[in-house]
């Protein structure tokens, strides 16, 4: 992707006037620039790429029809010098496109947004998503045909489009043009990132709800780069919540993205969405520096080969491929998916879970959203335990500040039984109130202690007495079964070349067994004998060490018991 440098900007303004400068009229105007760089007249090059990270001047209206490598990077550096008619008004447009979810499919992202014939073109591509740079200080394209009517035109064409805004960089980032983040200053730039992007953002008509992508070009993590690159993500992701539009970044899978997987599960401010960048060819979402239960709500997008040159209808383009499934901005859908998130998994006791979170419906942002859940993977995995957990209505006051229509009323904080036990992913859903679907808002894997406990064991005489308790919920019935086993020498009759043999050999054996029922939340006291076959197995052995093994449906318990026993 590496596109970086913000657009427009002349910097003659703060050129010395020295000997080494020379001054440039264009339709009225006098600049002054470096004697050494290039001028273009842009009407004499109609294609000529405007590339702000060279040093250079450009005079005129960058065109329609620029053909830009996709691999542009590098901080502002040209003058660009516009007819004054050509100046872009700073009106905010009346109407805005806003999230468009459900997209699943190929896009690309090209260095500057295509014209619109282009646009026109490539309706006979594979493609329906497209990147577009929207803004920042390190994007290094021209970008004369992102308008707020070229956005509403390709969003009613069909496109889906990923609003990128190219800032700072890490302190170590492989752009050595690019300008940098300072890690005494990261939180703040972030946050400053943030209200820029947004002011592009709605120049381009792209309204709340919608995501931004933060273009965070490939570094080396140390100590200090990584600490400063995520609290400047930090920032950004907090302040467009603020703002009323979702979090996205894209990086590098083994600087960027590999950060964020450093921090989940710590309260860190994750994005809503992740770009990950590994060129290996694949056309999916999965990658090996990310969890599968991360980000797994259609959640990602993978761009999985870099620049190019593809044509379609006679147009060619250079871009970079991305398979996508993440969120991205288009026309206001008739029914969202709910939104959320699943802060924690656990086991409060034994045969439960806790999963707590938040989620509201965009349909009916104001009604309460049910909350479901699965036990052993996620919905439609065999295996999978559902269960209905309850309704997401506790004051979560950080949702209500980021998400100002849905309000604070959508936490939820909830214990259920379960009949799994040890270690299982569990998976919370939120239910759809409208049109749409279900909303996955993540997975854990926990440990759960299987629903029944022992205490006051104790053994006399070839009888183990135990108290069994069942966790699960008042009223449930707990069925269950003792089995005393233990490991025992057994004479085995055999022949060899025509001589019977006597051996023995070492099995484990049942020596005692009984049922027993409760009911969920109570306990009682049971004596377990050995059996007739147990004390024929047992029989002139002063000590035996044995196990009980008490089991309930979906798990057991298991301890270690010595029996002693009258010498005959």
């Amino acid at each position: 992707m590496r596109r970086l440098a913000p657009c427009l900007m002349a910097l003659a303004a703060v050129l010395p006037a020295t000997a080494s400068a020379r001054t440039i009229h264009f339709q009225g105007q006098e600049v002054r620039a470096p004697a050494g760089w290039p001028v273009y007249r842009l009407a004499a090059h109609p294609r000529m790429c405007v590339r702000l990270d060279r040093r250079a001047v450009y005079l005129g209206r960058p065109g329609a029809k620029q053909r830009c490598p996709a691999s542009a990077i590098g901080r502002r550096r040209a003058i660009l010098v516009q007819p004054r008619a050509a100046r872009a008004s700073s009106a905010r447009p009346l109407a805005r496109i806003s999230a468009a979810s459900g997209f699943i499919g190929l896009g690309f992202d090209a260095c500057t947004a295509p014209s619109r014939r282009a646009m026109s073109a490539w309706a006979s591509s594979p493609y329906r998503a497209i990147g577009v740079y929207i803004g920042g200080l390190n994007r290094a394209c021209s970008q004369p045909n992102l308008t707020s009517g070229w956005v509403r035109d390709q969003v009613a064409a069909g496109w889906h489009l990923i609003p990128t805004y190219v800032g700072l960089q890490s302190p170590t980032s492989s752009c050595g043009s690019c300008a940098k983040l300072s890690s005494g200053s990261a939180a703040s730039q972030g946050s400053a990132a943030a209200d820029d992007a947004v002011n592009r953002a709605q120049d381009a008509g792209i309204g709340p709800g919608s995501p931004i992508y933060f273009d965070m070009e490939a570094y080396t993590r140390t100590t200090t780069a990584t600490n400063a690159t995520l609290s400047f993500l930090a920032a950004w992701t907090k302040r467009l919540h603020t703002l009323g539009y979702d979090s996205g970044v894209y990086s590098s899978s083994a600087s960027g993205i590999a950060d964020l997987v450093s921090r989940l599960g710590t309260g860190y401010a994750q994005p809503d969405d992740i770009w990950i960048a590994n060129w290996n060819g694949r056309r999916d979402a999965s990658d090996p520096y990310v969890p599968v239960t991360a980000w797994a709500n259609r959640q990602r997008i993978h761009q999985y080969r870099g620049g190019h040159n593809e044509t379609y209808g006679g147009v060619t383009i250079n871009i970079d491929n991305n398979y996508v499934e993440g969120a991205t901005a288009g026309a206001s859908p008739t029914g969202d998916d709910p939104k959320g998130e699943l802060d924690l998994v656990g086991s409060p006791k034994p045969g439960w879970v806790r999963v707590s979170g938040w989620a509201f419906d965009p349909s009916a942002p104001a009604e309460p959203v049910s909350i479901r859940a699965y036990v052993g993977g996620r919905a439609g995995q065999p295996g999978a335990e559902r269960s209905e957990v309850g309704v997401a209505t506790l004051e979560r006051p950080d949702v209500g500040s980021a998400h100002r229509a849905a309000g604070a009323n959508h936490g939820f904080d909830v214990n259920f039984a379960t009949l799994k036990n040890g270690r299982e992913p569990v998976c919370a859903y939120a239910v759809d109130v409208g049109p749409g679907s279900d909303a996955l808002l993540g997975c854990q894997t926990i440990g759960v202690p299987v629903a029944v406990t022992l205490s006051h064991l104790r053994t006399s005489r070839g009888t183990v007495r135990v108290r069994v308790r069942c966790e699960w919920p008042a009223g449930t019935e707990c069925p269950g079964q003792m089995v005393l086993r233990a490991r025992v020498k057994l004479r085995v009759l055999t022949r060899h070349r025509g001589r019977r043999r006597v051996r023995t050999r070492v099995a484990r054996r049942a020596i005692a067994r009984r049922s027993f029922k409760l009911s969920g939340e109570r306990s009682h006291a049971f004596r377990v004998r050995l059996s007739g076959r147990g004390r024929r197995l047992t029989r002139g052995r002063p000590k035996l060490r044995a196990q009980l093994v008490v089991a309930i449906p979906g798990g057991r318990r298991v301890a270690d018991v010595a029996l002693r026993r009258r010498p005959r």
